[in-house]
């Protein structure tokens, strides 16, 4: 299991660094598991960059239900990412339903069927981002489920503010079309790359979105026991990205450089008041 746990952090570290730093400022004995974690939301979430079509990215995520469920024993012991986690989740109660309901909030990135609702987007946002940090936090040994809820909304929100070209580029739409619709802006001119000022007001509505679900994670936040800290550290990105998104255009929208992100992260780290600001 040591090498399976090293190839987890290897994966993390190259393909999710802002939570690689986090992980380093939770005590020893929680990194493995935390690693195995992130590893497994790395594989779920880059499913469609990984597959040809979305009936390959349907196999690979029925193949994870699988192994979740305890249906491919001798493959998982084959995979050091499904090791791993099959290890955390006993060791650390982790719960396999909201790991299956995480697989399946997945399935809508391998389409390119458009987010319609608000609603539609802070449904997705709580199944995946506010449970990844649920369960972080499980393992450092905190229940956290009330405030990761609203944080992990505002994180995932800015995430997919900042990778609106990727995605557009693609033909994928997380941006609700009832915003869309609410300023008169085109699908087909996000699809181009054009900027309008209509999809600026409807993205700058999605960033006023995360900003009110980050106030209402921030009294929470503050409260937050520290062992659970660690699991919460890559909120502290999430006012400063929206804050440079604000600066530019949606569709080029500016980034944090990778130094600030690992010293706002150690900010918070040392300050959890940081959190939120």
């Amino acid at each position: 299991m040591p090498d399976a746990f090293s190839y987890c952090a290897d994966l993390v570290r190259s393909a999710d660094r802002d939570r690689f730093i986090a992980t380093l400022f939770a005590p020893a004995q929680y990194r493995d598991a935390l690693h195995a974690l992130y590893a497994f939301n790395v594989e779920i979430a880059s499913a469609r960059d990984r597959t040809r079509d979305p009936v390959a990215g349907e196999i690979r995520l029925q193949w994870w239900r699988e192994i979740v469920q305890g249906e491919r024993g001798g493959e998982a012991i084959a995979s050091p990412v499904a090791a791993s986690l099959l290890d955390t989740i006993e060791k650390y109660g982790l719960p396999t339903s909201a790991i299956l309901t995480l697989i399946e909030a997945r399935r809508f990135d391998l389409y390119n069927e458009p987010m319609l609702t608000i609603a539609e987007l802070e449904d997705y946002a709580i199944k995946t981002s506010s449970a990844l940090i649920a369960m972080a936090a499980r393992i450092l040994g905190v229940d956290a489920a009330a405030p990761a809820r609203p944080a992990g909304i505002a994180y995932a929100m800015t995430g997919l503010l900042a990778a609106l070209p990727r995605h557009a580029a693609r033909r994928q739409l997380y941006l609700p079309l009832e915003l869309l619709q609410r300023h008169g802006a085109v699908t087909e001119d996000v699809f181009a790359g054009r900027s309008s000022p209509s999809l600026s007001a409807a993205a700058g509505d999605l960033r006023s979105l995360a900003r009110g679900h980050l106030a209402a994670a921030q009294n929470m936040l503050n409260a937050l026991p520290q062992p659970a800290l660690p699991a919460f550290l890559p909120i502290a990105l999430v006012r400063p990205a929206l804050d440079r998104m604000e600066r530019s255009d949606v569709l080029a929208p500016g980034q944090l450089s990778q130094w600030r992100r690992q010293w706002l992260i150690w900010r918070a780290a040392r300050n959890a008041n940081q959190l939120a600001r």
